[in-house]
């Protein structure tokens, strides 16, 4: 889907989704701006395989009041293909995760009924334990694994939460296209997910013009995030 426009799509009800996981920040906000009151819960999470699987874990304990709670992951993702663009949203079938032949698929129906409502394709996504900063090694990661997108988290949370007999869907947009580098964020990334701010702006500054291209990518993927959040949750 191209230039993302909620007002294209038809206001229906949300396909009974218990909870919204989102990772922590800027995705987090964007997705509590987009809902039309408190429901469903949205719990961020922390950047990073080990303190996302430590959020998880608290999830599990602490978190879900239903039986069988079906979770939606929404966030931002990374383009690997020339079919998604920046503002492109994105349905997982499934995840891959790298360094291990481990394919994580979606919950079919759950991501059925989200496919009938947004009218989107789904796609197959990549989860690496780093930010993936170069056209090169996206255009690598590509050719080994044929996935259309990459983030962070994907796996992960199918991999823990399916453990716990919870069904997970995943819908994302694309805020970094597969054909231009972004500043190395992965120095800024300290041990429990947060961002170091200091390191950061000093690796905006060796790449401005990168820099930049990031800033407006996510800034669009947010704004689209969120939205396509309302559409989801009228």
């Amino acid at each position: 889907m191209r230039d993302f426009d909620a007002a294209l799509l038809p206001t229906m009800p949300n396909p009974l989704i218990d909870a919204i996981i989102v990772p922590q920040g800027a995705e987090h906000k964007a997705v509590c701006q987009g809902l039309n009151g408190d429901k469903p819960p949205v719990f961020p999470v922390s950047v990073g395989w080990q303190p996302l699987r430590r959020s998880l874990e608290q999830l599990k304990r602490n978190q879900f009041d239903v039986p069988q709670p079906r979770v939606l992951l929404m966030g931002l993702c990374g383009s690997l293909s020339p079919h998604y663009q920046v503002g492109d949203i994105v349905l997982y079938q499934s995840c891959l995760q790298e360094k291990s032949d481990a394919l994580h698929l979606c919950d079919e129906q759950l991501t059925r009924s989200l496919e009938q409502i947004l009218a989107i394709n789904q796609v197959t996504a990549l989860t690496t334990d780093r930010v993936i900063c170069t056209a090169a090694e996206k255009h690598s990661l590509r050719q080994e694994f044929h996935a259309d997108v990459v983030d962070m988290e994907g796996a992960i949370v199918i991999e823990s939460l399916r453990q716990a007999g919870i069904s997970v869907a995943m819908l994302r947009v694309v805020s970094d296209s597969h054909h231009h580098d972004i500043p190395d964020l992965n120095s800024a990334l300290r041990a429990d997910g947060s961002l170091d701010s200091w390191a950061l702006a000093a690796q905006f500054l060796k790449k401005p013009i990168a820099a930049t291209r990031l800033i407006q990518g996510a800034m669009r993927g947010l704004s689209h995030l969120q939205s396509v959040t309302t559409t989801l949750f009228p």
